[in-house]
């Protein structure tokens, strides 16, 4: 009697139809099967991204221990699945011809959303996030898991999505494909996709001569390059990379291209190239070595040394060095200057006819001081300074410091606390706060505003993989909200730019001295809590 060939399967709607595919066509060839439906983990566990879970085969994992255990003869999987290393014991038994290998956008309303600066993609796909990201850079990607049908109905439900994309195939052969949807045809599709493959053990002989029946040759081919070039780069779910080779039939040749992203799409390497169908066996190597040789591993290690990171923050000046090694190990971190400095030319008599008492609130007002005049030109009675840094510049650079105070109202306390004091020199920018100023008008003193330098806002689009945000004065917050969102933890250096941090966000958190190695103490403070929690 011919044995029955059962065939092991996941249990949503398209596992299924691809196993019952694979069933007719063993059928064809005169064998008989049965299906044997068995969960797998990336069914089970839906909150998490799959490059969050950690397990090699995802999809494929109990299928292939139910195979070496016994309960099944072969295994039907989507091909992109498939870790590009079987277990031991187990082989590729057949790729049947493969379907549609391009992804589709499936739209909420209106493709009117692509030239808006704030449109909303939906996606679980590392690859096709930083795909979307390189393409419009300031679009927003959310994650979205599930089968077919859970996806449908999560985008059907949401309020803020422009659209989902999918794999072309599983939409057709779930009869499911919107007349609407847009083919992503500048997109690379994940290695493998769009075939449907067959795992079998490597010793049994009957159900692979079987399964050799049901290759389709040109498929086998085009998904074994595309694979080989993916494990060459030693990627996986882990790492964005896109491969497509199809052999073209007027010219018998197999065209190839591939592209490795960072994950937040910023930089991305691609490759092309054409070869002769029975001269591709070196095709995928070759083209591995050219990603490689334009930083293609290094571009990995970042991504991978990033993600393994237990928070992300990005500083909104930028820090030197040693200021970075305050922060932890665990905590990565990249910084830009969002404010940029233009000092005026001050004039000689605004020095020489100052009051007694002047008033410098930061660093860079006693930069602009000195970008004017030198230690020799100055001659204060009484400094009064805010911030520590600030002091020890002063004192370095122009005179001894009477008095410093933690932040700009402390300071005009202060100042109004002492009865000889009627008026002030303040120099400041363009762009501050009033606190200082008109606390002492208030008091009944006299306050002469010299504008030693003017504040110019340089936004830089921060990714959505930062949570936490470090800022060191209110104009960095408002030259951070002209591009980006406040969804995050707002770190700042005091309590005045906490408090217009807190117009905006959430959750401020307000370092304990006003310095940047203060800052990103308290960053390491609030995720070793937050982490253990």
């Amino acid at each position: 009697m011919q044995k029955i060939i059962r065939i092991g399967t996941r249990e949503s709607e398209l596992a299924l139809w691809q196993a019952n595919k694979v069933k007719k066509e063993l059928a064809v060839l005169g064998y008989e099967s049965e299906l044997v439906p068995i969960k797998s983990t990336g069914d089970i566990v839906l909150d998490k991204p799959l490059h969050e879970l950690g397990i090699t085969g995802i999809f494929t994992k109990n299928l292939d221990i139910s195979m070496l255990n016994g309960d099944i003869d072969i295994a039907v999987h989507s091909s992109k699945d498939v870790p590009t290393v079987l277990p031991k014991g187990i082989v590729q038994a057949a790729i049947l011809k493969r379907a549609n290998y391009t992804d589709i956008l499936v739209l909420k309303d209106t493709e009117e959303f692509f030239g808006q600066p704030n449109g909303v993609i939906a996606t679980g796909s590392l690859r096709r996030k930083a795909q979307w990201l390189n393409r419009y850079p300031t679009h927003k990607v959310e994650g979205l898991r599930g089968n077919v049908n859970t996806r449908l109905e999560k985008l059907k439900n949401s309020d803020t999505w422009n659209g989902a994309i999918f794999a072309a195939a599983g939409l057709e052969r779930l009869g499911l494909r919107d007349k609407g949807a847009i083919p992503l045809t500048w997109m690379i599709p994940a290695p493998a996709q769009g075939a449907i493959m067959v795992t079998a053990l490597e010793n049994d002989t009957f159900v692979l001569d079987a399964c050799e029946q049901l290759n389709h040759h040109e498929s086998k081919v085009c998904v074994g390059i595309e694979r080989e070039f993916l494990n060459l780069l030693e990627g996986g779910c882990t790492a964005p990379i896109g491969a497509l080779a199809y052999v073209d039939e007027k010219t018998s040749e197999v065209n190839f291209k591939g592209v490795l992203l960072k994950r937040d799409g910023t930089k991305k390497i691609t490759v092309t190239k054409n070869v002769k169908l029975g001269s591709h066996h070196y095709l995928a190597k070759d083209c591995a070595d050219y990603v490689i040789n334009r930083g293609g591993k290094e571009l990995i290690k970042e991504d991978t040394e990033v993600a393994t990171k237990i928070a992300h923050v990005y500083a909104t000046k930028k820090l030197s060095e040693l200021q970075k090694e305050t922060l932890s190990n665990a905590i990565g971190i990249e910084d830009s200057d969002f404010i940029k400095m233009r000092f005026n030319r001050i004039p000689l008599k605004a020095v020489t006819n100052v009051h007694d008492n002047v008033v410098i609130t930061s660093q860079n007002g006693v930069a602009a001081i000195l970008n004017s005049f030198t230690k020799n030109e100055l001659n204060f009675t009484n400094i009064f300074c805010v911030g520590r840094r600030t002091k020890k510049l002063i004192e370095k650079n122009i005179g001894k410091v009477t008095y410093a105070a933690k932040n700009g109202l402390k300071l005009a306390e202060y100042i109004a606390s002492q009865k000889n004091i009627k008026a002030v020199s303040y120099f400041c920018s363009d762009i501050r706060l009033d606190d200082l100023p008109n606390y002492l008008r208030n008091k009944q003193i006299e306050v002469s505003e010299i504008e030693a330098y003017k504040t110019m806002l340089s936004p830089v689009k921060v990714p959505d993989t930062f949570g936490g945000i470090l800022f060191f004065s209110p104009s960095g917050i408002e030259s951070y909200l002209q591009e980006n969102t406040t969804n995050k933890v707002a770190f700042c250096i005091g309590e005045s730019t906490a408090k217009i941090a807190r117009k905006h966000f959430k959750e401020v958190v307000v370092a304990n001295m006003p310095d940047a190695e203060s800052v990103l103490e308290t960053v390491n403070s609030y995720y070793a809590i937050s982490h253990k929690e």
